[in-house]
């Protein structure tokens, strides 16, 4: 019997430090193009913020290790974004419905997507969990205070937990920054997204951290005034990445006629 040779790994374009830049204008002109959908989001974006901070009052560990639902839910609820930019790409005119039932034509594949980001999501709470009973001695009552939370009295807390949340934060980014949009764009599995997405950020390092720290700073500073600035900072962001995933992966080569 003969075996069938294995699929040839999707290809990927050599980035530079000026991309994720570029990223973000294209993503702002996206923006401008169409707005009201893009406020639609980011009231999304920013009504999880305020989620956060009702959750935070009463429950302060919870929190820390829920706040990282930003980097799980936040690419799903960007799904519509990335349908928004596709329609732009493609000379069409975007529609709020469409770009909410962007999720419909790929279910399957962006459920178990999910999945898989919702068990390292619960990792990476019970591990937040577990850093606050070690360090504290149990659950102990902030009241809602991140200060007393971030006291230097605290530093090995805050080490163990920084440590805990950069390897899980950063698992997560590497297997998601180009996977949703790659899923919604082309007919492929979510493992093969999935794996393209980690060969990105691992052959091309120091753009990718360099595009990760952008968001982080820029969707940092978003959440400083009530989570407001996110109404903008988050489409925009949103846009970006589509972007950035038309810009890292190669396109399908088109299928030869018979």
């Amino acid at each position: 019997m003969v075996e069938s040779a294995p699929s040839p790994a999707i290809g990927l374009h050599a980035l530079n430090l000026r991309d994720p830049l570029r990223w973000l204008a294209l993503g702002w002109r996206d923006f401008l193009q169409a707005p009201g959908i893009g406020l639609f989001y980011g009231a999304s974006f920013m009504a999880m913020g305020w989620a956060l901070m009702i959750v935070f009052e009463h429950a302060p560990p919870y929190t820390l290790g829920l706040s990282g639902g930003f980097l799980l839910v936040g690419p799903f609820v960007a799904l519509g974004l990335y349908r928004v930019s596709q329609r732009l790409e493609a000379g069409e005119v975007p529609q709020w419905a469409d770009s909410v039932m962007a999720w419909d034509t790929r279910t399957s594949q962006l459920a178990i997507f999910g999945f898989v980001l919702l068990i390292l999501e619960m990792l990476w709470a019970r591990t937040t969990l577990v850093v606050f009973a070690v360090s504290f001695d149990g659950m102990p009552d902030f009241k809602g205070s991140l200060m007393a939370l971030l006291a230097p009295d605290n530093l090995a807390f805050i080490i163990s937990w920084g440590a805990v949340g950069f390897v899980f934060a950063s698992l997560i980014y590497a297997v998601s920054v180009v996977s949703i949009p790659m899923i919604l764009d082309r007919e492929t599995d979510s493992i093969t997204a999935g794996l393209t997405s980690i060969r990105l950020v691992l052959t091309q390092t120091l753009v990718m951290a360099w595009w990760a720290l952008l968001i982080a700073v820029l969707v940092g500073l978003a959440m400083l005034p009530w989570f407001a600035g996110l109404l903008v900072v988050g489409p925009v962001v949103g846009h970006a990445s589509w972007h950035a995933y038309r810009a890292a992966v190669m396109r399908p080569e088109p299928a030869l006629a018979g």
